[in-house]
């Protein structure tokens, strides 16, 4: 019989009898896809006008139907919308029932309750489960939170909810060459939750959180870190990733606190990203403090001391895992006759190889969370922040780990007076307030001094604070006054660049021959998350390949968060300190990335991108480069090759024993005197590992080795570079 005249006589005569008819012939129709989701609501509709008591006659049709539906490949979108009807119904007949479909057949994580659905089926069972399949937002109703824990206790299935976050976190996926799904686009890739069964896991992870509180903090956020990174061979799951970020933001403790901030390291999905700060905002609120202040409070000690160390005794050896200045973290170990090593010996190796891996996953965890506070603190720069003392004390100077941080950084300190003195480190007795000091807010002289004692005391600050770049607005700027075009119209590598915006925390598309590929915005938050710097670029060549090599530069503009939405402002409203923190970025990005910095492009003749490459290689110094110029200034006059050096202009002049060389401070490119030929050095010898350097600069660096190297030239080997010097 055809299908539109079964649907009819359906429509005409509601009998059992002819319903019957149509659910089989849904189920023996051997369609897939969009054709079956249409004859099952056929069937449904018709379904769905008999009265109760005939309904429940038609529970094994139902049943079979449910099966033939739960088994066939059909879109997702015409998947949920039967399904919810198709469960509706089945609920209806048989409240002990539990839909084929609802847990899933292969994946492991769901394997405790599947097992218990199998074993021991009752209606509370089945009415938690349902429960868990209805949460289809990321943050359930507090009517949901209420219902799910008094269902939970209905069944008994607290533990077999734990057991399923457990697998979560830490069994292998399923594979699908096991149940035969394996297809070619799915080889070496897994699925730990399968995206028809996204809302039952999410449930089911908001259950773990209300259930087990705060013992299964761990658990989520592996869960958060497992399905919201990418991985070599498992798909990401944001919205499993997002219900565990969410959940974590829910429980009331310290340590899901501390997992959440330890998140926001990689994390980088956007989406996944507004959901940790919503969670971070919502903790806040529960304390009665800002977004901010949470942040700080939360950064894990790891167990360390107030010196920033943590000890174990393993035999006869004491292992120490030490914070050592803002940037390193040493594991060492101390033998019964004293002797200091690096190394694990043999001993600890064969004795304790548990410990010593619980040790190094210790220093692991302790050099993310030291990089992360680098980052956070350098931050600060753009916000107009500032703390009482005492809460300082606690949350930077006397934090083991912030404290290192924090340490080799210069602050200001509130007197009574009110007047605001700055400060390396901190100072004796007591202040009212205190705040992270900033060039931008220091007078020429102040700067100086403050660069001559970090030079002549050797600080190596933890970033680049005392010799940091300004940037002010220019005439230019304010004419535009909603643009700038300081950085626009540069040639750059572009996967050098996108992967310098994820670096320093900026959110941009992908260039790329798809739609939207063609015009590239780079987002930067800054001032606390209360100002957004866009940097436009675009792709440069078009040679009609899928993947973009370089890019040009465009346009800075500026936006201010309104509630959820950002409102463009014009450059004048900018704050100072944001307006300079976000221009400090571009000029990184363009100068890092610039092919004016590239030796490989020096042996391309008159490519058409020569003539950029000549003015932006050898041009004007950008303010990070007048930094570099200050640096050197103090630097040179304490090396070996200070007699050799001078500072002339926009290069420092090296004079070898072979001939006069010209390194421009901006791109670390070398010209030769007389002549001004190009000298190609791809990578010089590294300056001395003693040489002291204030702040890390791969630049700086790059030109000092350049110095060293060519203050010597008539001891090079390299025949490349011997050939360009005629010898």
């Amino acid at each position: 019989m055809p299908d539109a005249t079964l649907a009819a006589e359906a429509r005409a005569d509601d009998g059992p009898g002819t319903i019957q008819a149509l659910m089989a012939r849904a189920c023996e129709s051997g369609e897939e896809g969009y054709r079956l989701a249409v004859l099952v609501e056929e069937a449904l509709s018709a379904a769905e006008r008999l009265d109760a008591g005939t309904l429940r006659e038609m529970a094994p049709p139902l049943k079979r139907l449910n099966g033939v539906f739960a088994r066939a490949d059909v879109p997702i979108g015409y998947r949920q919308r039967v399904d919810r009807r198709l469960r509706a119904l089945l609920a209806s007949v048989d409240e002990a029932y539990l839909p084929e479909g609802v847990l899933p057949v292969h994946d492991v994580w769901a394997a405790p309750l599947r097992e218990r659905v199998r074993v021991a089926p009752s209606a509370e069972l089945t009415r938690f489960v349902r429960h868990l399949a209805s949460l289809s937002a990321p943050r359930p109703s507090r009517a949901w939170h209420r219902a799910c824990v008094t269902l939970a206790d209905e069944a008994a299935a607290r533990e077999d909810v734990a057991e399923c976050l457990r697998a979560l976190a830490e069994d292998e996926p399923h594979c699908p060459r096991e149940d035969g799904r394996h297809t070619a686009t799915s080889c070496g890739y897994h699925h730990l939750v399968d995206s028809h069964h996204g809302d039952v896991a999410r449930g089911l992870v908001w259950a773990a959180a209300l259930t087990g509180g705060p013992d299964a903090v761990p658990r989520l956020r592996a869960v958060a870190l497992r399905m919201g990174t990418a991985g070599r061979d498992l798909y990401e799951g944001p919205k499993v990733a997002g219900a565990a970020i969410n959940a974590l933001g829910a429980v009331d403790d310290p340590r899901a606190l501390e997992a959440l901030w330890r998140l926001r390291a990689p994390v980088t999905n956007r989406a996944l990203r507004k959901q940790l700060d919503t969670a971070l905002q919502a903790a806040a609120e529960r304390q009665g403090i800002t977004r901010a202040q949470l942040v700080e409070r939360s950064v894990p000690a790891h167990g360390l001391g107030p010196d920033g160390s943590a000890e174990r005794v393993l035999g006869d050896h004491t292992a120490r895992v030490a914070v050592e200045g803002a940037a390193t973290v040493r594991v060492t170990f101390t033998g019964p006759d004293g002797r200091l090593s690096r190394t694990a010996p043999a001993a600890v190796k064969d004795r304790f190889p548990d410990e010593l891996r619980r040790l190094k996953a210790l220093a692991k965890e302790v050099r993310a969370t030291l990089s992360g506070e680098r980052a956070r603190v350098e931050g600060l720069l753009s916000e107009d922040r500032s703390w009482p003392y005492a809460e300082w004390c606690e949350f930077y100077r006397d934090h083991p780990i912030t404290g290192a941080v924090a340490r080799g950084l210069v602050w200001e300190f509130q007197g009574e007076d009110g007047r605001w003195r700055a400060s390396l480190g901190a100072p004796g007795g007591d202040a009212a307030r205190v705040r992270l000091w900033h060039p931008l807010r220091a007078a020429v002289g102040e700067v100086r001094a403050w660069r001559e004692r970090v030079v002549d005391e050797q600080v190596r600050q933890p970033f680049k604070q005392a010799f940091r770049e300004i940037y002010l607005l220019t005439p230019a700027e304010e004419g535009t006054a909603t643009y700038s075009n300081r950085y626009a119209a540069h040639i750059v590598h572009y996967r050098r660049l996108y992967a310098l915006f994820k670096e320093r925390g900026w959110q941009s598309n992908f260039l790329g021959r798809h739609e939207g590929g063609l015009h590239g915005e780079a987002r930067g938050e800054f001032g606390g998350g209360e100002w957004r710097a866009c940097f436009y670029h675009e792709p440069v060549d078009d040679d009609g390949d899928w993947t973009v090599e370089h890019a040009a530069t465009d346009q800075v503009r500026f936006e201010r968060r309104h509630g959820r939405r950002w409102r463009e402002a014009p450059l004048a409203d900018v704050p100072p300190p944001v307006f300079s923190e976000a221009m400090r970025d571009v000029d990184l990005f363009v100068g890092v990335t610039s092919i004016a910095a590239d030796p490989d492009w020096a042996d391309r003749g008159e490519d058409r991108h020569a003539a950029y490459r000549r003015e932006a290689g050898f041009g004007a110094l950008t303010a990070s480069a007048e930094v570099r110029r200050a640096a050197l200034e103090r630097i040179l006059p304490r090396t070996r090759i200070a007699g050799r050096c001078a500072l002339d202009g926009r290069h420092l002049v090296v004079r070898g024993e072979l001939r006069t060389y010209r390194i421009h401070l901006g791109s670390a490119n070398v010209l030769m005197e007389p002549d001004g030929a190009y000298l190609c050095v791809v990578q010089g010898r590294r300056p001395p590992g003693t040489l002291y350097l204030p702040f890390e600069d791969e630049r700086l660096s790059l030109i000092l080795s350049k110095a060293f190297l060519l203050a010597a030239d008539h001891k090079v080997t390299d025949p490349s570079i011997r050939r360009q010097l005629g010898v």
